[in-house]
């Protein structure tokens, strides 16, 4: 098979998206549980969960009786649980600040095995768990693990949290939380192998090393492939040399002195934003509770969530399918119009439901199949919230810009998380309309300001935000045409095979 060490690298890269959607999706499910309610309802209190704990008040339920989950019996019980979900967040957002210095300074593959073993260790306390503190604490450490490797968010996890659902006494949800420390642990030990970026061993003046894993990652058995690997090495070369030139590794210059690289910031964090205004965590942290106000039960809830997950892969597959194909404006702006139709129509169906009333069976199904719909909707803004950053920065700004955006991310993830109970409890139906409203004003913001960068590589992109020197500079590398006085070093082939060599060049 061609390019089998990209295919592993990606394949182990992508545990990292596996660990952070397993941790974000399996709390739902693993709070609904019988034996978790039972077994920590006493702890929950402000004593044990100390800065961490915010409380919210109510008196009114959502709409359908939302206080009829024994969850949230006792408001200030609910709050408490609450904090159990957002510690996650909290841990995120230290760990996406944290996370451009220590990409900067020690390299993309020490990103992957720091996680990981913080993933681990974050799953082993969860697993453990005997109070309410020590959970948070598992918590918060496996935050700080998908804070570093946030991506892509699978939701398999769901199915793992129903079948649990019929386990007896602690099995139910320790099993659950405990899993996750698989494929963290998988992740400690494939970042032991995996090659480390060669666009960062280049910056980092590595030259040789580089120019060997480009040699690793494009060869196969059937081609050396050299003259890509060569065009590819001066294409990093220069684009470095040039961004090195005109860089600054002032927060100050960023935001401030260069309106290009200030541009890439706002639209990255904007789209990380919109991702979280759309309401889909709100609807993932309280799926079962949410169901629950339909008049299902814990482990029928459990199983809606699980068949919801299995779609959202089908759903994935084909947004990966259209991604290239049809352009990430077009992907988006459907995205978010449609998330706010359907966020439109649920709360107008949860708006006239009457729960004890059984004359109400095709509100009933169309209320659950909306949840569906907004899931098929959501998967290109998910999908492209990760992406589409990535595209847009420059390698002197990347690990900064793509922190900031993440943060942005994860302060929002907060937010809603802290906020929904409230919402819920206070606004009913109503606060489906603010998701509304976020969802639709996000599709004009993608209509107005967000260029499109299918088909570019990242020289292009760079042209798309300045004035496109950059990329005729690099193409006039890629064709031989050396600039002078760039201070890179050259890594070569000999025609014959033999040994590579480097030399001090003006590439």
């Amino acid at each position: 098979m061609p390019y089998v060490l990209v295919t592993i690298c990606c394949a182990f890269a992508a545990l990292g998206s596996f660990l952070f959607g397993y941790d974000c999706g399996i709390i739902s499910s693993s709070i609904a549980q019988d034996d978790f309610v039972q077994r920590f309802k006493g702890q929950l209190n402000d004593a044990s969960t100390g800065g961490i704990v915010s409380s919210f008040t109510g008196e009114r339920s959502f709409h359908l009786d939302l206080h009829s989950d024994p969850l949230i019996d006792v408001p200030r019980e609910g709050a408490r649980v609450t904090n159990v979900i957002i510690s996650l967040v909290g841990g995120a957002i230290v760990g996406s600040l944290g996370v451009s210095y220590l990409s900067d300074l020690h390299g993309r593959r020490m990103v992957i095995f720091v996680g990981g073993i913080l993933g681990t260790l974050g799953a082993c306390l969860q697993g453990a768990a005997s109070t309410i503190a020590m959970l948070i604490v598992g918590r918060f450490t496996a935050g700080v693990a998908v804070g570093i490797m946030s991506a892509t968010i699978p939701v398999y996890c769901q199915w793992v949290g129903f079948g649990s659902s019929h386990a007896r006494y602690s099995f139910s949800w320790r099993f659950p939380l405990s899993l996750q420390a698989f494929p963290a642990l998988l992740l400690v030990v494939g970042a032991l192998f995996l090659p480390e970026s060669p666009r960062w061993l280049i910056e980092h003046g590595q030259s040789q090393r580089g120019y060997d894993t480009l040699v690793r990652l494009h060869s196969t058995r059937a081609h050396s492939n050299t003259s890509l690997i060569q065009q590819e090495y001066k294409q990093i070369c220069e684009t470095i040399s040039i961004e090195q030139r005109e860089s600054s590794k002032s927060w100050r210059d960023i935001l401030l002195k260069n309106p290009s690289w200030r541009r890439r910031i706002l639209l990255a964090a904007g789209i990380q934003a919109f991702t979280q205004c759309s309401g889909v965590n709100v609807i993932q942290f309280y799926g079962p509770r949410l169901y629950a106000t339909l008049g299902f039960s814990t482990s029928r809830s459990l199983m809606i969530i699980g068949i919801s997950g299995a779609l959202a892969q089908t759903w994935n597959t084909l947004c990966l399918f259209l991604l290239d194909r049809v352009g990430r404006r077009k992907l988006l702006i459907p995205s978010l119009l449609g998330m706010g139709a359907t966020l439109c129509v649920e709360a107008t169906l949860s708006h006239y439901f009457n729960p004890d009333s059984s004359t109400n069976a095709h509100a009933l199904r169309s209320a659950v199949a909306m949840y569906f719909v907004f899931s098929l909707f959501f998967t290109p803004l998910g999908v492209l919230s990760w992406i589409y950053p990535a595209e847009i920065f420059s390698t002197p700004i990347r690990a900064r810009g793509t922190s900031v955006s993440t943060f942005v991310n994860w302060s929002f993830n907060l937010l809603f998380a802290q906020c929904a109970p409230i919402g819920l409890s206070r606004l009913e139906y109503r606060f489906f309309y603010f998701f509304m409203a976020f969802n639709w004003v996000g599709a004009a913001m993608v209509w107005l300001w967000y260029p499109e960068t299918v088909g570019k590589t990242l020289e292009e992109v760079e042209d798309v935000f300045r004035d496109g020197n950059l990329t005729s500079r690099v193409t006039r590398v890629a064709n031989g045409l050396t600039p002078r006085n760039s201070g890179c070093e050259e890594a070569s082939v000999s025609p014959a095979g033999g040994p590579v060599q480097e030399t001090k060049g003006a590439v």
